[in-house]
């Protein structure tokens, strides 16, 4: 496997990284923006999130759904008009991060679980889902940071990225979008899972900023591949290309506020075997 290669660099933070429509979409949060990105390296703003864009997703009808993080909202972007599609303020216990988007427009919505930059210490959060009519509930509860999350191909599995917990945690998905049957996927003690992608192997690519790379993962927890990326932190990776196997990864020097006065974030590219599956 190669090195990695910058695709565009210049960022403050980049997260939420999604294949659509022949380009990578992501969130840009310190510069409030969202990008859409093409494999030339064209970069287009296309809307600006004025409290930190994060997760996106999209509705049935093509409807962008993004996180707007330090308020606690899920907003809609449609025909360039960004409105609230829900409120998530009475579930999340501080900033709202990454979001899944499944086939019917449910949306399932991860949070800090606490004010981190403001000096909390760690707690446990809910995991938010929000069905297409705007309605909120709590999908699940008590888990550690909640974070990037993947829904396997068939669409009864729902997998998600406990950072805190050095864990991905599964659930089976009921028709009513609701979760059950909570397990661990794959305990990784020495990572902290961020953003994460699946393969079509049922690997999971995990982005691990503590770690300076990314992994691919198996259920159980075996690592079967780690790009390292020295001196960089890996925040986000997702699977795309023509073929979904154009590994594209989020990377910065840090994270927090302070990144806000900073333009040395990347979106980074490597090439690999197995192609990209399931959500998102």
């Amino acid at each position: 496997m190669s090195a990695p290669q910058t695709l565009l660099d210049g960022l403050t933070f980049a997260e939420g990284p999604r294949w659509r429509d022949g380009r990578l979409w992501f969130s840009d949060f310190y510069s409030q923006r969202v990008i859409a990105l093409g494999l030339d390296g064209a970069a287009e703003t296309v809307l600006r999130v004025p409290e930190n864009p994060s997760g996106l997703g999209w509705l049935p009808d093509g409807t962008l759904l993004v996180v707007s993080m330090n308020d606690r909202r899920l907003m809609r972007w449609r025909d360039g008009a960004l409105t609230l599609h829900a409120d998530l303020s009475a579930i999340a216990g501080g900033p709202c991060n990454d979001m899944l988007v499944d086939t019917a427009g449910r949306a399932y919505v991860g949070n800090f679980g606490y004010e981190r930059f403001a000096g909390e210490g760690p707690r446990a959060a809910r995991l938010a889902r929000v069905d297409p009519d705007g309605s909120v509930t709590v999908a699940a509860d008590d888990l550690l940071f909640p974070n990037g999350t993947v829904l396997t191909p068939d669409g009864r599995t729902l997998i998600i990225g406990e950072t805190m917990g050095n864990r991905l945690t599964a659930f089976t998905v009921q028709a009513d979008g609701g979760l059950t049957d909570r397990r661990t996927w794959a305990a990784v003690s020495d990572l902290f899972p961020d953003g994460i992608c699946l393969d079509a192997d049922g690997a999971i690519w995990v982005a691990d900023p503590r770690g300076n790379r990314v992994v691919r993962v198996r259920e159980g927890g075996t690592i079967t591949d780690t790009i390292p990326l020295p001196g960089r932190n890996a925040y986000a990776c997702m699977l795309g290309g023509e073929d979904r196997r154009t590994l594209f990864i989020c990377t910065a020097p840090g994270s927090g506020p302070e990144r806000a006065g900073k333009t040395d974030g990347k979106i980074e590219t490597v090439r690999v075997a197995v192609p990209g599956a399931g959500l998102p």
